[in-house]
């Protein structure tokens, strides 16, 4: 059986991809809804699609057996849906619709950087030396896309950037968010989170006079990219944070520019010019410099009580009552102390200090 954590890798591997082709299909688009109205459709289709998804389950009898939202979740669930599903799609669109699609997926990669920051300094989380020169890596391939899609002319236009790197500084808070949230179960995260943003963006555009009055066949697209690029992209996002942590979670989801940039040029005819091709080289193989990293040390697990999907391994030997059904299953536990020494990342069970 493949281990845990490498189908974690192939799993946040594909949402990247997902994601990537997110960037030429929005920016198609966007030649047809505002910014405002096309964020609404798509985190709409994207909760309408996974919500969909898991009543099929639960009709048929399949339980996910993975653990439920609760009261005490309210807090962190509304910083996800307004940081990762208002802020970051309309800043993300906003910023798309000033710069080409490609430069779009490479500037907004920097939702990396900003989510290994963040983790770094208040969730907890870690970083070896190799990561540090993986983030500055990053911090040095998004100048140089920046200035290459700002300089246009002559003169200097950094709206459409600057909206991106907002964009990613947004994504970056609702990784985060979400991090706290990933024990719980990713198909209602991703649905409640979809339904919730695609509501308020498509309110505001109505506020704003942007309201996207278009044809059946555009509106059913645009719901269908969000099904795909943001709902199910997010559902196996959340996994990967749930095993590997907010920062290599982050850093393997930043090669979502290599799709981007392929589908970019085969349905668009957008051509990288030579400093943004020389940014994406820097951006996207720095991701590696995560993955490959080995991080091992004694350390002291405290105790922990809490519920998640889980099987039981050396982190998981506790008691049962025996009506908690087959593995993996999920049910309320509780972690006795304990003093071991193995490779390990920033996952649920591992966020303490070095």
């Amino acid at each position: 059986m493949i281990p845990t954590r490498w189908r974690a890798y192939g799993g946040v591997a594909l949402s990247a991809a997902l994601f990537g082709a997110a960037f030429p299909l929005s920016k198609r688009l966007l030649a047809e809804v505002h910014p405002l109205g096309l964020a609404g459709l798509l985190y709409l289709g994207s909760g309408l699609g996974i919500g969909a998804v898991r009543v099929f389950l639960r009709a048929r009898g399949r339980s996910t057996r993975e653990a439920r939202l609760t009261r005490s979740d309210s807090g962190w669930l509304a910083g996800v849906i307004l940081a990762g599903g208002v802020a970051g799609p309309i800043l993300l669109l906003m910023g798309l619709d000033r710069t080409p699609a490609h430069v779009g997926a490479l500037l907004a990669n920097t939702e990396t950087l900003f989510t290994v920051v963040i983790a770094l300094l208040f969730f907890g989380d870690f970083l070896t030396r190799r990561e540090i020169t993986g983030a500055a890596v990053i911090v040095t391939g998004a100048t140089l896309v920046g200035w290459s899609s700002a300089a246009q002319g002559g003169s200097i236009h950094w709206a459409g950037p600057l909206c991106l790197l907002a964009s990613g500084l947004a994504w970056g808070l609702d990784n985060n968010f979400t991090q706290r949230l990933s024990g719980r179960d990713p198909l209602e995260i991703a649905a409640v989170k979809g339904i919730a943003a695609g509501l308020v963006n498509l309110g505001l555009a109505k506020i704003a006079g942007a309201w996207p009055d278009i044809g059946l066949k555009t509106a059913a697209f645009a719901l269908l990219v969000g099904s795909f690029s943001y709902g199910l992209s997010m559902v196996l996002f959340i996994v990967g944070l749930r095993h590997l942590g907010a920062a290599r979670t982050s850093a393997l989801f930043a090669t979502a520019p290599a799709a981007a940039v392929v589908l970019s040029w085969a349905l668009l005819g957008e051509v990288p010019a030579t400093l943004t091709a020389l940014g994406g080289a820097f951006l996207i193989p720095g991701t590696w410099l995560f993955i490959r990293d080995q991080h091992a040390h004694f350390h002291v697990h405290d105790v922990l009580e809490h519920e998640h999907r889980h099987l039981h391994d050396e982190h998981h030997a506790h008691e049962h009552r025996g009506d908690e059904g087959p593995e993996p299953h999920s049910h309320r536990h509780r972690h006795e102390k304990l003093e071991h020494e193995h490779p390990h990342v920033s996952d649920l069970h591992h966020r303490h200090g070095h």
